[in-house]
C-alpha cells in the first residue's frame, strides 16, 4: 500500500518541509528554553525527509509525477503475426519487447533521477546547516553543564560548611560526636 501515491512532486516537497516545522514547533513547545534543539531537530527532521522522498521517487521510476510520461513509450511491433514467417520470428519478439522495456526503464530512470537528485542535495544543503546548528547546541550544552557544575561545587561547599557548624554546634552544646546524624 503506498500511502504516498495521490501526493503530486510539488506536496512530496512541501510534506518535507511541513514535517520539518512540524517537528521544531512540537520541540519547541515541548522546551522552550531550548530553541537551539528545536531548530536542530527541525533540520535533522528535513534532512531525513529530504533523503526519503529522494529514496521514494527512485523506488518509483515509472510512476508519472517525475514526469516519464512526457515521453512516448516503445512498443515493439510483433513479428509472430507475419504470415508464413511468423512463428520463426517470435524469439524475437520477445527480444524486442525486453529491448523496448529496457528502453521505458532508461526513460523513466532519466526523468527521475533529476527529481531525485533535488531531493538529495536538499538533503546535503540541510546538512551543512546541521553541522554549525549541531555546533552551537553542543557549545551551550557544555555552557549549561559547567554551569551545573559550578552550582554542584558550590553545593556541596555550602553541605560541607554546614555539617562543620552543625559538629561545632554539638561539641558546644555537649552532645558527643555522631549522635544527630
Amino acid at each position: 500500500m503506498d500511502i504516498l501515491a495521490g501526493v503530486s512532486s510539488e506536496w512530496l516537497k512541501a510534506l518535507t518541509w511541513i514535517a520539518a516545522l512540524a517537528c521544531g514547533v512540537a520541540l519547541l513547545l515541548w522546551r522552550p528554553k531550548r530553541p537551539d534543539l528545536a531548530a536542530l531537530a527541525a533540520v535533522l527532521v528535513f534532512m531525513a525527509a529530504s533523503v526519503g522522498a529522494g529514496i521514494y521517487v527512485l523506488n518509483h521510476l515509472a510512476d508519472g509525477r517525475w514526469g516519464g510520461d512526457k515521453e512516448a513509450r516503445l512498443h515493439p511491433p510483433s513479428f509472430s503475426e507475419t504470415p508464413v514467417v511468423g512463428q520463426f520470428l517470435e524469439p524475437l519478439d520477445g527480444m524486442m519487447a525486453g529491448v523496448a522495456d529496457g528502453v521505458n526503464d532508461f526513460v523513466d530512470f532519466r526523468s527521475a533521477l533529476p527529481v531525485a537528485l533535488d531531493y538529495f542535495a536538499a538533503a546535503g544543503w540541510a546538512l551543512a546547516v546541521l553541522v554549525p546548528l549541531g555546533l552551537v547546541a553542543v557549545t551551550i550544552n557544555a555552557g549549561r553543564a559547567r554551569r551545573r557544575d559550578a552550582e554542584s561545587a558550590a553545593y556541596r561547599t555550602e553541605v560541607a560548611e554546614l555539617r562543620a557548624e552543625l559538629e561545632r554546634v554539638k561539641r558546644h552544646v555537649g552532645y558527643p560526636a555522631d549522635d544527630i546524624f
